[in-house]
């Protein structure tokens, strides 16, 4: 296993102390049952972890709505960070990233034919998708709720990043940790995430036993996989392009707003050398200045073939926006991810999934089906 990246900031170390009494304090207020918290009588799913971003939470929810969708009523609830709303929200044709959150957006726009809200209070959030009368939901997706313990879900992935376990981290601000690594005993599921593809059968034990996980948890390791090209603008004429048609002279401007860029950018390293990269804070809401500076860079680039690449979650942020230079639109294509589950344990994880799902389903009735997800 490669040695690790993680920064800690020994300097903050008393100021997270502070931090992990107060955290600590809150969970023990649940633990006693003092805070209480709901269950509700349609199956739950939480994905989330124990940092602040960079896990990979929407592809992996994305992977679970693909698994799900073609038997069940799905429904995925956010907070809908940074959005420009408050309160309850249900995602509509007409949502943008400003009223419901890129990620909502992104979700919403590539499933359309399932339900999306966003609410602050999750409790309130699922009470409300439970009342709607248009359409009937079997499953509730819970993005990034881990830490919202008012809600009691019926199963729990945790994510962790392979480049910066959640066992080597620190707490909030010294590391990224949001609470201490024993919350990690609250989740039924843990996947190490963006793990090489070529990982080494000595790493998967490595990684276990640092994780020191109890035996009713299970553990699953997973890589991302890159699709095609994308155009965010298909108007402008421009096709779907294939990862390997960027040639070696082909000048790429990589544009993104998330925690981690580090796999796309390794990624793109193996098409082409010729690489600018342009980043900015995770959820970044773009200003004019920032358009300008894109078009700025871009210009820049040097040679006749030039591109924009960028995530789906920036693209939610980018495609509304109204300073986004005309001339750029045929160039700028978003590079979708997707999640394989490692050392053939997808099947596994499929109908451990699946199974919770039908044994919870409000009426309990459903076909023997074969997995829905297939990659």
């Amino acid at each position: 296993m490669e040695e690790s990246r993680i920064r800690i900031n020994k300097w903050l170390c008393p100021v997270s102390l502070i931090y992990g009494v107060a955290i600590s304090i809150r969970n023990r207020l649940f633990d006693w049952g003092l805070l209480r918290s709901k269950s509700f009588d349609i199956p739950t799913i939480c994905i989330g972890n124990l940092s602040v971003g960079g896990t990979g939470k929407t592809p992996h929810t994305e992977y679970l709505i693909k698994l799900l969708q073609s038997e069940f009523h799905i429904a995925v609830l956010s907070r809908g960070y940074k959005r420009h709303t408050r309160g309850y929200r249900l995602a509509s044709a007409d949502s943008i990233a400003h009223t419901i959150g890129d990620e909502p957006y992104q979700i919403k726009t590539k499933f359309p034919n399932i339900r999306v809200a966003v609410d602050e209070n999750r409790c309130h959030g699922i009470e409300q998708l439970g009342k709607l009368s248009d359409s009937r939901i079997d499953i509730i997706l819970l993005d990034d709720a881990f830490q919202h313990r008012y809600v009691k879900a019926g199963i729990n992935i945790l994510l962790t990043d392979y480049h910066r376990l959640f066992c080597e981290d620190q707490l909030l601000p010294a590391g990224r940790l949001r609470e201490s690594v024993s919350g990690k005993n609250r989740a039924q599921m843990v996947i190490v995430t963006k793990c090489p593809a070529d990982i080494k059968p000595i790493d998967f034990n490595i990684i276990s036993k640092q994780l020191n996980l109890y035996p009713y948890q299970q553990l699953y390791f997973s890589t991302f996989k890159y699709g095609k090209l994308t155009p965010l603008f298909p108007e402008s004429g421009e096709k779907r392009r294939d990862l390997s048609s960027l040639q070696t002279d082909e000048h790429v401007l990589l544009l993104t707003g998330i925690a981690s860029p580090t796999t796309i950018v390794e990624e793109l390293q193996n098409r082409t050398t010729h690489i600018d990269l342009l980043t900015f804070d995770d959820h970044h809401d773009f200003s004019s200045k920032d358009m300008q500076m894109i078009k700025e860079r871009f210009d820049h680039l040097k040679g006749e073939k030039k591109i924009i690449i960028t995530t789906e979650k920036d693209a939610a942020r980018l495609i509304h926006h109204p300073a986004l230079n005309n001339e750029l639109k045929a160039y700028l294509y978003t590079l979708p991810i997707e999640v394989k589950i490692l050392q053939n344990q997808q099947h596994i994880f499929n109908q451990n999934i699946i199974g919770y799902v039908r044994e919870n389903k409000r009426n309990n009735i459903l076909p023997e089906r074969k997995d829905a997800y297939q990659s």
